[in-house]
């Protein structure tokens, strides 16, 4: 690695460090949610995440955009929301005899979409066509969004009534999915010390858009060998796999892992060595993200489910039987 390059990799891991200890001053805990946050906005992607109510889903989003300095806009997603509420519309002005735009709340930099479940189809796809286009059609006009444009939708997995499940097509449009658990105890009782008085606590502007920038730019010059592209590649082409004498996992999966689970992977993988201050992505940081890009874009057979096998306990036998380089 040439000088350049290296103190480029190693400023972006202090950069990363100082966002990550900023948004501790709110969000106790939950480092996975953080980390996660934080790949998807290096990475260029967007992030599902799944947790019952009240672990600070809401307040992790708009810390990351405080951080960032950007436009943070939040979105109820309800039966009756309809896609023009996200998008926008066309207006009548009376003064001038025209249609003009106006924009609706998707066009800012950092997008909470709460509940994205409880919106039927038509509304969850208007959102999921601006996270994969970067832009919006209103009328007979195309404008972009913003850059960064970072969406942050939830989901809660033990209320179903009055929802609407995700097809597995506009899942794979997500980055990542994050599973958010309980805190400990002793990152509660931090909670019940450090909010009850003090909910909005200032924070530094860590990562403007110039060092958002940045970031993506060292994610980009993080290398990876040609061991590791075919390791990653080999791990998705696993999920695909029909025979189970070959792999007995497979009975698991009626549907294994897009192509895009194949960059999904590699994307991550280098914004993970990142965050350890590495110019080179290790096995190691492969295995990391394997599970968070994973879990959401796996089927899984019946046989999982009258077994009790969730996607991250088929994707743990995955990360087994594949070798690695």
């Amino acid at each position: 690695m040439d000088a350049v390059n290296e103190k480029r990799i190693i400023e972006a891991g202090e950069l990363i460090e100082k966002a990550r200890s900023e948004m501790g001053k709110r969000v106790v805990g939950q480092s996975d949610l953080v980390d996660g946050l934080l790949t998807g906005i290096i990475a260029g992607g967007h992030v599902l995440v799944e947790g019952v109510p009240g672990l600070a889903k809401t307040l992790a989003v708009r810390t990351l955009a405080d951080v960032t300095s950007a436009m943070f806009k939040r979105i109820q997603f309800t039966p009756d929301l309809l896609p023009a509420d996200l998008t926008g519309t066309m207006i009548y002005k009376q003064q001038t005899g025209e249609f003009v735009p106006r924009k609706g709340p998707v066009f800012s930099n950092v997008i909470l979409a709460d509940e994205i479940n409880r919106a039927p189809a038509k509304v969850q796809s208007a959102l999921l066509e601006a996270m994969a286009e970067g832009q919006v059609t209103i009328g007979e006009q195309t404008y972009p969004l913003p850059e960064p444009f970072f969406v942050m939708a939830t989901q809660n997995p033990i209320e179903q009534e009055g929802t609407y499940r995700l097809p597995e097509a506009q899942l794979d449009r997500f980055l990542i999915k994050v599973n958010v658990a309980y805190p400990s105890p002793a990152e509660e009782l931090a909670v019940l010390e450090r909010m009850v008085d003090d909910p909005d606590i200032p924070l530094l502007r860590i990562l403007d858009r110039d060092r958002v920038r940045s970031l993506r730019e060292a994610a980009e010059s993080v290398k990876a060998e040609e061991s590791i592209k075919r390791y990653i590649v080999s791990l998705t082409a696993a999920s695909r796999v029909k025979d189970r004498r070959k792999l007995p996992f497979s009975r698991y999966i009626e549907y294994g892992a897009s192509p895009r689970a194949t960059l999904a992977i590699y994307r991550c993988a280098r914004v993970q060595a990142l965050f350890e201050g590495r110019g080179f992505v290790l096995p190691e940081d492969v295995k990391a993200v394997a599970p968070m890009v994973m879990r959401h874009r796996l089927v899984l057979s019946y046989e999982a489910e009258a077994e009790q096998m969730d996607a991250d306990a088929v994707i743990a036998s995955l990360l087994a039987a594949v070798s690695v380089p």
